[in-house]
């Protein structure tokens, strides 16, 4: 299968994976983004460097390449300078090319994001007074097909790499300007290196936790989000605690018990309905694993506890899914299932096209109540980045192809 070819799936119908973990690139060059230590030692190995070195290099440049940010081999300055035109002839440190950057009105920022071949994605990032979330993308398209997202309405085009996924969020810190500043001065060919020379400070973080949330569904990824999310938790590298990791799926249960083991992050899952008829339509896979075969697998989740409750999350469809009634069954099935849950209500998105409209205040706080009554958490979500369509459900590429002038004319009319 080529790695471009467009995969139309039915969205109860497993997809295919792509198997390879790195995009090829035109320079021949090999991309050492989202790449592990052994994987890095492996190539330097195969390169021509011998053990001794290859061990040496790859704990080197894993460290400037996760903990420091940076993307240039000459600004590593504890490798010889001889060997850093050997190693820019060769790897490449890359990030996903920007194509467009949008910023909302409540802060709420958008990148419109393309892979070395072609294929376009999008990610979010949310501030808040005391967090900082990152909207991340594990496919480019979708294939559940949920009715209600507009990322639902594209095809799925393939799966984005380990380096595509971790590569959003080194982009994101790149651009909140977060990485460590400071000198490190460590002796140029020693094998040992001395960390204590590191004599650096690290900013206080704007980017607090992740979300896999964005486009694609994570667990029809599953090698590949698994790789990059043990990168981002590897104390040597970003260091971001599990805890702030939060992993969201329409229900792939075959592949939930492997998230809880392999993974172990928080666990949100796309509910929206509490009917067969009702998910039927709106999250086509309930067909394919029922809601109650879905909430048996929540219940045996790894790790969930009621310091770890699983997110329930539940978009609010006007005359669809936003009655007493249902309110009153989502208490009696989470308690039924003896879940640790906290249920996130999510007022509707529109986006063109929409069959849809967003439950009133009113009713999204009646449901809201009686869930509440119920023992259960149930805070209504406040929508963020509407303006820019990067609210919840609205992550879709663009499909009209702009030309550079005209995004640097859009860019320009924006600052003034």
């Amino acid at each position: 299968m080529t790695d471009t070819t467009l995969m139309s799936i039915p969205g109860q119908v497993d997809p295919v994976p792509v198997a390879r973990d790195i995009t090829p690139r035109e320079d021949g060059r090999m991309d050492l983004m989202g790449l592990a230590r052994p994987r890095i030692f492996e190539l330097f190995s195969e390169a021509g460097l011998d053990d001794r070195q290859a061990k040496l290099r790859s704990k080197q440049v894993f460290h400037w390449l996760y903990h420091r940010g940076v993307t240039d081999f000459d600004a590593m300055t504890d490798i010889s300078k001889a060997m850093r035109p050997w190693l820019a002839e060769r790897f490449v440190i890359g990030r996903p090319n920007v194509v467009e950057a949008q910023h909302s009105s409540d802060g709420t920022r958008k990148w419109l994001l393309q892979t070395d071949d072609g294929h376009d994605f999008e990610m979010v990032f949310i501030p808040d007074a005391d967090r900082g979330t990152l909207c991340v993308s594990s496919q480019v398209g979708c294939t559940l097909n949920c009715t209600f997202c507009h990322t639902g309405t594209m095809r799925l085009v393939r799966n984005l790499t380990p380096g595509e996924i971790v590569g959003q969020v080194m982009l994101a810190r790149d651009a909140l300007g977060e990485w460590p500043k400071g000198k490190m001065d460590f002796a140029f060919e020693d094998d040992e290196t001395d960390e204590s020379a590191a004599h650096y400070t690290a900013d206080g973080r704007l980017l607090t936790n992740i979300v896999m949330m964005g486009m694609g569904e994570p667990l029809y990824n599953f090698d590949h989000v698994r790789d990059a999310l043990n990168l981002v938790m590897d104390g040597d590298g970003l260091a971001l605690s599990k805890r702030r990791i939060t992993l969201s799926t329409s229900g792939v249960v075959p592949m939930m018990e492997r998230c809880g083991q392999e993974i172990g992050v928080n666990l949100a899952v796309s509910l929206h309905a509490v009917t067969k008829p009702v998910r039927d339509e709106i999250v086509p896979l309930n067909k394919k694993y029922g809601i109650e075969e879905l909430l048996q697998a929540c219940a045996d989740y790894p790790k969930a506890s009621n310091a770890r409750r699983i997110t329930f999350e539940y978009v609010m469809l006007k005359d669809k899914n936003d009655s007493d009634e249902d309110a009153h069954e989502l208490v009696r099935l989470l308690k039924h299932y003896d879940l640790p849950a906290k249920v996130n209500l999510i007022p509707f998105n529109p986006w063109p096209g929409a069959e849809y409209e967003c439950s009133t205040p009113e009713r999204i706080r009646s449901f809201s109540n009686i869930v509440f009554e119920g023992g259960i958490s149930a805070p209504v979500r406040t929508p963020r980045g509407r303006d820019i369509d990067a609210a919840c459900g609205q992550l879709k590429t663009a499909a009209q192809k702009k030309s550079r002038a005209e995004r640097d004319r859009e860019a320009a009319a924006a600052a003034s």
